[in-house]
């Protein structure tokens, strides 16, 4: 089964639930874990941005890989963020990291450095040789500081063997339609926006890797199943019913919006690591008063 047909429809960045001594809730990770899958997704990403991973050190991620791993237990695949802006000790993490069970490692661009095109694409090239499963590349230039184009992502896609697609969000309509109209045939496109995953749908991409399914996983994976079979008259509802709670889970930083919404549901503590803080209480209430309706 290609990439591609495995990943069709909704993956859950996963956030990493801390308790108050800011040590990881590997409890409320299971009960997260447990809620989405039950709720209709199709598959999770741990450890990815959304997961604080810029603040958890290596035995945390270890820790959390395996805890993962065994409690979905093949019940829906799972796909390990592995990045970085040091392409030797990315390199090296996918040959440590316990990916066995994984079916792909997502990676961002280095953020900062801001590499040319081609520097980027040998950056890639180079975690595919190392890599033990497909790699998707993620580009999110509002948090790398740099774009992959379209070009570079076709011809990552063409010339290297185990990139094996993209989560796209620079939320650049234009670029994914290049990036659609002309990838092969097996390469995974889906976005990484969640506000424009049902057009980004329509344009052709697979679905998507959303921060928003971890609190709305049943309205939000409908949506996706519904764009996919180009059901839109049944999708666009559920589209419009997602978009206040966007708004709301992107109004002052990820994950502090979802992790917000999760404490008002009753499935994790309300806590980040610095530099990252809760959200503002202003904009909390309006998350409580949402949570209520």
């Amino acid at each position: 089964m290609s990439l591609r047909t495995q990943l069709q429809g909704t993956g859950v960045a996963i956030v990493t639930p801390f308790r108050s001594t800011m040590e990881v809730d590997f409890d409320a990770l299971g009960k997260l874990i447990d809620f989405i899958i039950k709720n209709g997704i199709e598959y999770i990403v741990s450890l990815g941005t959304t997961g604080e991973t810029p603040t958890l050190d290596t035995e945390e991620k270890y820790d959390i890989l395996h805890y993962t791993f065994e409690k979905v237990n093949g019940r829906v695949p799972v796909v390990v963020g592995v990045g970085g802006n040091n392409t030797k000790a990315v390199m090296e993490h996918l040959q440590s990291y316990p990916l066995e069970k994984a079916v792909a490692v997502l990676s961002a661009s280095p953020y900062y450095n801001k590499p040319s095109q081609e520097g980027i694409f040998q950056h890639y090239k180079n975690l595919a040789s190392a890599s033990p499963q497909p790699v998707i590349l993620y580009n999110v230039p509002g948090r790398t500081g740099s774009n992959i184009t379209a070009e570079t992502t076709l011809r990552l896609a063409k010339e290297v063997e185990n990139i094996a697609g993209i989560k796209e969000a620079s939320g650049n309509m234009v670029q994914c339609m290049h990036i659609l109209r002309d990838r092969p045939d097996d390469f995974l496109v889906v976005s990484g926006d969640d506000h424009l995953t049902m057009p980004l749908i329509a344009c052709g991409m697979d679905g998507v890797i959303s921060v928003a399914a971890n609190c709305f996983p049943k309205d939000f994976s409908n949506m996706v199943r519904f764009s996919l079979q180009g059901d839109f008259k049944q999708a666009r509802p559920l589209h419009y019913k997602c978009l206040e709670g966007n708004d709301l889970l992107f109004a002052e930083n990820n994950p502090a919006g979802v992790k917000a919404f999760l404490f008002e549901m009753g499935l994790i503590e309300n806590v980040l690591r610095l530099p990252l803080v809760p959200l503002s209480s202003a904009v909390h209430q309006k998350v409580k008063n949402h949570c209520s309706k």
